[in-house]
């Protein structure tokens, strides 16, 4: 047992006489430009005011095309329209929402106030 501590205590780490090299890769990423296909999808399946919801998605999806053609002006204009588009759509059909919730909640009370003195008269 000792003769094997001494052989595995020489073992040591290989010698380089040469310094290690690193080599360096320099990758050039592409732009991101968001295409915001998932906001217009969103608008066209529940905010779909005018069609808006629609022509955003049809904006939207042309930035990828645009980018594996190489075309990245054409890309950024896509997308930034399409964004516009979806915050036009977007807050049309909030506001749309919130005017049926007013109305629904004023119009109740107005109709039901405005029923009451048929009702009565109908029941004498």
């Amino acid at each position: 047992m000792a003769q094997e501590e001494v052989k595995m205590g020489g073992l040591r780490a290989p010698y380089h006489a040469t310094p290690m090299q690193s080599t360096v890769i320099n990758i050039q990423s592409e732009p991101q430009v968001p295409d915001h296909v998932v906001w217009s999808l969103f608008n066209t399946l529940f905010l779909n005011c005018c069609c808006l919801g629609f022509v955003a998605y049809a904006y939207s999806v042309k930035p990828r095309d645009r980018k594996m053609v190489g075309d990245m002006i054409g890309s950024q204009s896509h997308a930034s329209t399409a964004k516009y588009l979806n915050i036009f759509s977007t807050v049309l059909g909030l506001l749309g929402i919130l005017v049926f919730i007013i109305l629904l909640a004023t119009g109740t009370g107005m109709s039901f106030q405005a029923l009451s003195p048929m009702m009565g008269q109908q029941g004498h």
